[in-house]
């Protein structure tokens, strides 16, 4: 596993974060609480220090296993949770935040993450009741997920936002504007999730066969529409001829595409297959040249304008 300093701290995590979504529950297909604290051991394991939960994966109970998994295991890893939308007023925040401490099993996060902003309760107000957290010890760092430039101007003006949680991928681009320029500026922490744009960079649907059931949350969502299927599927040529080269995965590449981009810190992905998270992790290993970045850079703009297009 590689590492990369966390934001402005003494802090180092893995490039590779553990996306904790899938075991909660819900909207995934659950493999089993048993078979999640095992996946969760196996990256711990494998060199993997950050973990990504959320109070919504499941109502909580994404943190209860992973509470479960890392217990014993508390001080080797770098740990992340989020508060939800309807839970940023103080007095609801820190309720919030204390029954995600419980489901943990922790007395602290590393990483205490805004999930999405509310529009009609003040930023300043919830911004406020997080430093008072951070002073009191329960978070060490404050972060923000989903937000745009001017959200993220506005909650530094109340105290430190340490690191930036967006949907970043070669089909999803639009921190690259501002933010991303912005968290370089300003040595601030930049996660992505998404980061394989929930399974289409892998290929699976484009070379692999696989179809979503109509059940699967996917099949309304943006990017799995039959005609952006259609054209996502230029970008994915392109990947698979770069992969082959390299003799890795689709799914490899998409993830050390984001490994090369300046300022970038770590990649959230999210599985309950043992052998796809060995084969995720390999990724960090990739070395793309410059011509293939170029080549990447150019088709993922293009397949993005027509998308956006449509």
């Amino acid at each position: 596993m590689k590492y990369v300093q966390f934001g402005k701290t003494d802090s180092r995590i893995s490039r590779i974060s553990f996306g904790c979504w899938e075991m909660g529950g819900t909207m995934w297909e659950h493999s089993g609480d048993e078979a999640n604290i095992k996946a969760v051991h196996l990256a711990l394991d494998e060199g993997i220090n950050s973990f990504d939960t959320a109070e919504a994966y499941g109502d909580g109970h994404s943190e209860e296993v992973l509470g479960k998994a890392i217990k014993g295991r508390r001080k080797d890893l770098f740990l992340a949770t989020k508060v939800a939308k309807k839970n940023l007023s103080p007095a609801d925040l820190k309720k919030a935040l204390t029954a995600s401490l419980k489901r943990l099993g922790t007395d602290y996060v590393d990483l205490y993450y805004i999930h999405w902003p509310n529009p009609e309760i003040p930023l300043e107000e919830t911004m406020a009741e997080l430093v008072k957290n951070q002073k009191e010890g329960l978070i060490r760092h404050i972060g923000v997920s989903n937000f745009d430039m001017p959200l993220l101007n506005e909650a530094m003006k109340t105290g430190r936002i340490e690191a930036v949680q967006n949907e970043y991928s070669l089909l999803h681009r639009g921190i690259e504007k501002e933010l991303l320029p912005f968290c370089i500026e300003h040595s601030i922490a930049v996660m992505s999730y998404s980061s394989i744009a929930k399974g289409i960079l892998t290929g699976a649907f484009h070379f692999g066969g696989s179809k979503l059931k109509d059940t699967d949350f996917r099949a309304s969502r943006r990017l799995f529409l039959p005609a952006h299927l259609e054209a996502e599927a230029e970008l994915l040529e392109v990947m698979k001829k770069i992969a082959d080269s390299q003799h890795i995965s689709c799914g490899q590449l998409a993830l050390a595409w984001l490994f090369h981009q300046k300022g970038f810190s770590s990649a959230l992905v999210g599985t309950q297959s043992e052998k796809h998270f060995l084969e995720n992790i390999k990724a960090v290993e990739a070395v793309l040249s410059p011509g293939d970045l170029s080549v990447l850079d150019k088709v993922s703009a293009k397949v993005i304008a027509i998308i956006d297009g449509q």
